[in-house]
């Protein structure tokens, strides 16, 4: 039979010729809106419910009896989860689906979140908070993967970019909108309010965000984990900006987390409510962090590093200061140098990583969050014991890690580059 009645020569030149279509969307085409304002509102839930309590200290230490070295394991409990469980999460999120563990990780940290106004002490208040902060660690592990799946390649930075703002959106009213509420009918009212906020952001998201259509399962193999995860922990630049990251995250963990003591005492005295009000102040580190690339472009990546450590060192000192205004400027350069830092540290992770780079940016995740544990619990101890000057000493320490680590690298870049020219001479 010829190949003209049979059809097939027909069939496969066509095929062969027909171009190759591009499902991943763009700005403007069918489902970008949809996607990028679920991941926003996924944002906002996760970042709600991850530092619901840290405003509101006080006055968990108040109903419980309890000093803020104590009450800060509310906030530690909930980043450590996180940090703890961001790996195991970005695996299961290569088998399963990005969307899949998405939604599964904010129905039961919703779930949880509903539950947190009962707590009827503070060591089931920490629990629960720990075991919120493990199911949250689903957000980070999936959402990027998820958006570099199915968006195109110019269009990532700015889904990218939506996504952290939900992040920095979320943080931020969850603190204020808890601060109000507090101080009016309490700080379990309060969550329980932020808790139907992420209900509603997590409804939402589940209903807006697209089904994937590029996303193709891999298998579970511990082995295979294993061995990317020991290559990037053998790689010294990748460890040297985990680090950065993690110290980074001290000296903002630490000041946020005993701010509200500081400004419930004398000389301050602050109503909750204007306490709440300070983590507006987070809107300058969404602007920092936006133009972390134009100051690595003026400064190289080390000089930026330098200029974040030195912003927030500066902004450390300044917060000594018993004048309120001084004390919020100095509020205010902490948090643009700790944003412009952990902007720069996180983005050249994925420079840096030629290959799996979804476990290398887990892994700078889980250094992150382990340092916004250590920073809430060590800098709440150090104020118990010297009072805000022991708070900003845990930071300075901090920041001086931050610029030791970039010394030593400049200087482990120099003697590399000599390793290669000395041969070609």
């Amino acid at each position: 039979m010829s190949p003209a009645s049979t059809g097939a020569s027909t069939i496969v030149g066509a095929a062969a010729s027909a171009p190759v279509v591009d499902s991943r969307v763009a700005p403007g085409g069918p489902g970008y809106r949809r996607m990028s304002f679920a991941l926003f509102l996924a944002g906002v839930a996760t970042f709600a419910l991850l530092y619901s309590t840290q405003a509101l200290l006080p006055l968990i230490s108040s109903d419980f009896g309890v000093a803020a070295s104590e009450a800060s394991w509310t906030v530690a409990a909930a980043t450590g989860g996180l940090a703890v469980f961001v790996l195991p999460m970005s695996a299961l999120s290569e088998r399963f689906g990005r969307r899949t563990v998405m939604t599964a990780s904010l129905a039961v940290a919703v779930t949880v979140g509903l539950l947190v106004p009962f707590a009827p002490s503070l060591t089931a208040l920490v629990v629960l908070r720990a075991v919120q902060g493990a199911a949250l660690a689903g957000l980070p592990a999936s959402a990027t993967a998820y958006l570099a799946e199915e968006v195109t390649p110019k269009a990532l930075i700015t889904a990218i970019g939506l996504f952290v703002a939900g992040n920095s959106v979320g943080g931020m009213s969850g603190r204020v909108i808890t601060g109000w509420v507090a101080q009016e009918w309490g700080w379990r009212v309060a969550v329980g309010v932020i808790g139907a906020l992420a209900v509603a952001c997590a409804v939402a998201f589940r209903l807006l965000l697209p089904a994937p259509k590029n996303f193709v399962p891999g298998s579970l193999r511990p082995r295979v984990l294993a061995r990317t995860v020991r290559d990037h922990l053998s790689n010294p630049l990748l460890c040297r900006l985990y680090a950065i990251g993690a110290l980074f995250m001290t000296v903002f963990g630490g000041v946020y987390t005993v701010i509200g003591y500081r400004l419930t005492e004398a000389p301050f005295g602050l109503p909750q409510g204007i306490i709440g009000s300070i983590f507006l102040v987070y809107l300058v580190g969404t602007v920092s962090a936006s133009t972390a690339g134009r100051l690595v472009g003026r400064l190289g990546r080390r000089g930026a590093l330098y200029a974040g450590g030195g912003t927030t060192a500066a902004g450390l000192v300044l917060s000594l200061a018993d004048s309120l205004p001084l004390v919020l400027l100095g509020l205010v350069l902490i948090t643009a140098g700790f944003f412009a830092g952990h902007a720069v540290a996180s983005s050249a992770v994925s420079k840096t990583a030629t290959k799996g780079r979804a476990q290398a940016s887990a892994l700078y995740q889980s250094a992150y969050y382990v340092g916004s544990s250590a920073g809430s619990t060590v800098g709440a101890v150090a104020f118990h014991a010297g009072g805000w000057a022991g708070t900003v000493s845990v930071g300075l320490l901090a920041v001086l890690g931050v610029v030791t680590i970039t010394v030593f690298g400049s200087r482990a870049a120099r003697v590399a580059a000599r390793r290669v020219t000395v041969p070609a001479h």
